[in-house]
C-alpha cells in the first residue's frame, strides 16, 4: 500500500506543471475557470468516486455499493474506462486515474479546465452555486449531509431500515424538483402553486425579462410554449402560476405525512424524516445543473480540449497519436453522444458568428449588395486574406524575429514581453524584470514547449480562426441569398468600405469565441439545441430521427427534417429526459388524496416504472396517491390494416388514472377535465428559468 501511495504522489507531482500551464492557456484563450485541485487515484478509488457520484463521502445507503459493483465489472471487462471525474465546486476537484498515459492525463487536464470554466459561468449551475456565503461548496454540503443522515441512522428511535426506505422513496423522486428555480425557492405554502416568496416586478423588470428572452434566439414555437404571455404577466404581477406545481418533492415535504401500518392512518412525520428529505432534495438540485447541460458542458470541454491539445500542441509530438486515439474514442461512442453533439454544436455557434461578422463587413463594401454578393466578391481571395499571418500561425522559436517586428509596431496579437524574454534567452542575455541582473534562464525552452505564450488572445483567435480551418473554407460560398438579404436589412449608408481588403482588415477574429462565451452563460441543453440545431446543421451533419415501426416491427429512419430532429432531441433533454410530473391537487376528491399529473407531450409513460414510483410517493404522502396520464391505444385491426398498407397505425389517446392506497395499484378512467389539463396541444418543452431571467 505504501508503494502505491508513493507512486500516486510521484504521478501527481509530475502533473503539477501541465496543470499549471493548462490553466494559464485556458485563461489566455478567454476562459475563466474555477481553481482546480487535482488528485491522482487508482482503479478502486476511481470506481468508488463514480459510485458516489464524484464525491468521496455520501450518506449511508445500499445503492452506493451496487453502483460500485456495476462500475467495477464494467472496468474489469473493458466496457467503459473513466479517464477523470470533476465536480462543480469552487475550487473544483478533479480525480485522474493513475493508469492514464501522459497524453491522457494532459487531455483530461485541459478537458477539466474547460469544465471548471463552464461550472463557474453557466447560470443554470448558478441556481445552486449562488447559495450561501461560502458559494458552491458542494463537497462540504454533501459531507455534512452524510454526517447528518449517518447520525440519524444511528439513533435508537430511528430504525435504520426505515431511514433507508425513506431514502429509497426520495431518491425515486429526485427528478421531480423544479430545476428551473433555486433550491430555496419553494418553501412551505398554504396552497399548491402559490409561493410565499412573492416579488413584485415593475414594467422595467418585465422589459428586462423580455430582453433576456430575445437574447436566447429561440424558435417561435418554443418561445410561445415556454415564455407565453400568461407566464410573463405572472412574472410582472409577482405571483407564481397557479396549479400545476412542478416541485413535487417540495410539496410532499411540506404537506406529506407518513403511513402508520399499526393504526392504518397517516400520521405526522418525525423531524428527522423532514431533515432527510431536505438533504436529498438539496443534493438533487446540485446534480440538476449537470443533467440540464450535459451536451453543452461536455461539448464545451471537448472543444477547448481539442484547441489546447491539438491546436496548441499541448500533447507532445510523441504523445499526439495517443491523444488522437483518445479523442476518436470519445467522439466515436455510439448512440446519442453528448460529447460529439455538443462539440459539433459549439463549432457551429463559432462558425455562424464568424461568418456573420465577415458577411456584415463585405456587405458594407461600396457597390456590394445581397443581390450581387456572389458575383462581386471573389471568395477565393477572401479565404486567402482570412488566413492567419504566417508568424502568428507558426508562432514559436523560428518566428521570433517576425513577431518582434509586429510587437514593435504595437500589434495586439503579440505578447511583446514574452517575445522580448524569448529573444533575450536566445541571444544569451538574461535581464531581470528591471533590466538588470539574472532573468528567466528557461524562457527559450519555455516557448519551445508552449509557443502560445508568445501570443495574446487576439493572436490565438487568429491562429485558430474557424473560417481558416480546411473543413470550413467553403462556409462563405454556401451562404444563401436569404441569409444575405436578412443581414443586408441591418446595413446603413454609414461605415462603408472602399475595397474588400479594407473590409476584411476590420474582421474580428475573436467574434466566434466571444459568441461562444455569451451562449455558455445563459443556455441549457434545451434552449441550446432549439437555438442552434438549424436546417443547415442537420443537413451538414447528416442527422436524422428513427423510431420503432409497429407495422414492420423494427426500427426505421423516420425523418431527416430539421424540425423533427430538433423536437426529438428536445424531448430527450426536457426535464432530464424524464416524464414531467406535477402536482394537480393535494385534496383530490375531497379525501386528502394526492393527484399527480403527467404532462403528456406525445411520449407515453413507462407504466410499470410509473406504478413502482407511485408506491414510493405513497410513503411520502401517507394517504392514497393518484397519477393521471394519457396513453395511446392501438386496436388489433388498426395494426393489421397498417401492415397491409405499410403505414403506421392510428392510435387513440386515452386518459388513465392510476391509484395506490397501500395495496395494489389500480387503474381507472380519467375525468375528461383532468385529461384536458395534462394534454399538450403541441410539444411542451417546459423550460422556464424564472429566477435568473428576472
Amino acid at each position: 500500500m505504501r508503494d502505491e501511495r508513493v507512486e500516486a504522489k510521484r504521478e501527481a507531482e509530475s502533473l503539477d506543471e501541465p496543470a499549471e500551464e493548462a490553466k494559464a492557456l485556458a485563461e489566455r484563450l478567454g476562459l475563466a475557470p474555477y481553481p482546480v485541485r487535482y488528485w491522482v487515484v487508482d482503479h478502486d478509488e476511481m470506481n468508488e468516486l463514480i459510485a458516489y457520484g464524484g464525491f468521496q463521502r455520501r450518506y449511508p445507503h445500499w445503492r452506493w455499493g451496487m453502483n460500485y459493483e456495476r462500475q467495477r465489472k464494467k472496468d474489469r471487462h473493458g466496457l467503459g474506462k473513466a479517464f477523470e471525474i470533476v465536480n462543480n465546486d469552487d475550487p473544483s476537484h478533479a480525480f485522474l486515474q493513475e493508469s492514464n498515459s501522459a497524453a491522457d492525463q494532459k487531455a483530461v487536464i485541459t478537458h477539466v479546465e474547460a469544465h471548471a470554466d463552464f461550472f463557474a459561468n453557466n447560470r443554470w449551475f448558478g441556481l445552486y452555486a449562488d447559495r450561501g456565503e461560502d458559494g458552491p461548496n458542494a463537497a462540504a454540503r454533501l459531507e455534512r449531509n452524510a454526517d447528518r443522515i449517518a447520525a440519524i441512522a444511528d439513533r435508537p428511535e430511528a430504525d435504520r431500515d426505515e431511514v433507508e426506505r425513506l431514502i429509497d422513496a426520495v431518491s425515486a423522486l429526485e427528478d421531480t424538483i423544479d430545476q428551473h428555480s433555486p433550491v430555496d425557492a419553494a418553501r412551505s405554502v398554504d396552497e399548491p402553486g402559490v409561493s410565499d416568496d412573492v416579488t413584485d416586478l415593475d414594467d422595467d423588470a418585465v422589459a428586462a425579462i423580455e430582453d433576456r428572452i430575445a437574447e436566447l434566439d429561440l424558435s417561435e414555437e418554443v418561445r410561445r410554449d415556454v415564455f407565453d404571455d400568461e407566464w410573463l404577466e405572472a412574472r410582472g404581477e409577482g405571483v407564481e402560476p397557479e396549479e400545476p406545481r412542478p416541485d413535487v418533492l417540495a410539496f410532499l415535504r411540506d404537506h406529506g405525512k407518513r403511513y402508520d401500518p399499526d393504526s392504518g392512518k397517516a400520521v405526522d412525520r418525525e423531524p428527522w424524516e423532514t431533515t432527510v428529505i431536505d438533504a436529498l432534495r438539496e443534493e438533487a438540485y446540485y446534480f440538476a445543473g449537470q443533467k440540464q447541460t450535459k451536451v453543452m458542458n461536455e461539448g464545451w470541454a471537448t472543444y477547448w480540449e481539442s484547441i489546447m491539445m491539438g491546436g496548441e500542441g499541448f500533447a507532445d509530438p510523441d504523445e499526439f497519436l495517443t491523444y488522437a486515439d483518445h479523442m476518436s474514442r470519445v467522439l466515436g461512442s455510439p448512440g446519442l453522444n453528448p460529447y460529439k453533439l455538443g462539440f459539433e454544436l459549439w463549432t457551429y455557434v463559432e462558425l455562424r458568428a464568424a461568418r456573420r461578422d465577415v458577411i456584415d463587413k463585405l456587405l458594407r463594401v461600396e457597390g456590394v449588395t445581397s443581390e450581387n454578393f456572389h458575383s462581386r466578391i471573389d471568395l477565393d481571395e477572401v479565404a486567402a486574406a482570412l488566413e492567419p499571418h504566417p508568424a502568428i500561425a507558426g508562432a514559436g522559436p523560428a518566428t521570433l524575429d517576425e513577431l518582434a517586428e509586429l510587437a514593435a509596431e504595437g500589434d495586439p496579437r503579440v505578447d511583446a514581453e514574452a517575445v522580448d524574454r524569448a529573444l533575450s534567452a536566445r541571444n544569451g542575455e538574461r535581464p531581470g524584470p528591471d533590466g538588470e541582473g539574472e532573468g528567466d534562464p528557461d524562457a527559450g525552452t519555455d516557448i519551445e514547449r508552449y509557443p502560445w505564450k508568445l501570443l495574446t488572445r487576439e493572436g490565438l483567435a487568429e491562429r485558430h480562426y474557424v473560417l481558416s480551418r480546411p473543413e470550413h473554407r467553403t462556409a462563405l460560398r454556401n451562404v444563401s441569398r436569404e441569409t444575405l438579404d436578412e443581414r443586408a436589412r441591418y446595413m446603413f449608408d454609414v461605415d462603408r468600405y472602399a475595397t474588400v481588403n479594407e473590409a476584411l482588415a476590420d474582421v474580428d477574429r475573436t467574434s466566434g469565441w466571444d459568441r461562444m462565451l455569451e451562449v455558455r452563460e445563459s443556455h441549457n441543453d434545451v434552449t441550446f439545441i432549439d437555438a442552434f440545431l438549424t436546417d443547415e446543421f442537420v443537413r451538414e451533419g447528416n442527422y436524422f430521427t428513427y423510431e420503432y415501426s409497429r407495422a414492420t416491427e423494427q426500427h426505421r429512419v423516420a425523418s431527416v427534417d430539421a424540425d423533427d430532429v430538433r423536437k426529438k432531441l428536445l424531448l430527450r433533454f426536457t426535464n432530464f429526459g424524464k416524464p414531467t410530473v406535477v402536482v394537480l391537487d393535494g385534496n383530490f376528491r375531497n379525501r386528502g388524496e394526492l393527484l399527480l399529473g403527467h404532462r403528456y407531450n406525445g411520449v407515453a409513460l413507462d407504466e410499470e416504472s410509473a406504478k413502482a414510483v407511485l408506491e414510493r410517493v405513497f410513503e411520502l404522502w401517507g394517504r392514497p396517491v393518484n397519477l393521471a396520464t394519457i396513453r395511446v391505444e392501438y386496436s388489433d385491426e388498426a395494426i393489421r390494416r397498417a401492415k397491409r398498407r405499410e403505414t403506421e397505425p392510428e392510435g387513440e389517446a386515452v386518459g388513465v388514472r392510476f391509484q395506490y392506497d397501500g395495496g395494489e395499484v389500480t387503474e381507472h378512467d380519467l375525468d375528461p377535465e383532468i385529461e384536458e389539463r395534462i394534454a399538450a396541444d403541441e410539444v411542451d418543452y417546459d423550460t422556464k428559468p424564472d429566477d435568473w431571467l428576472a
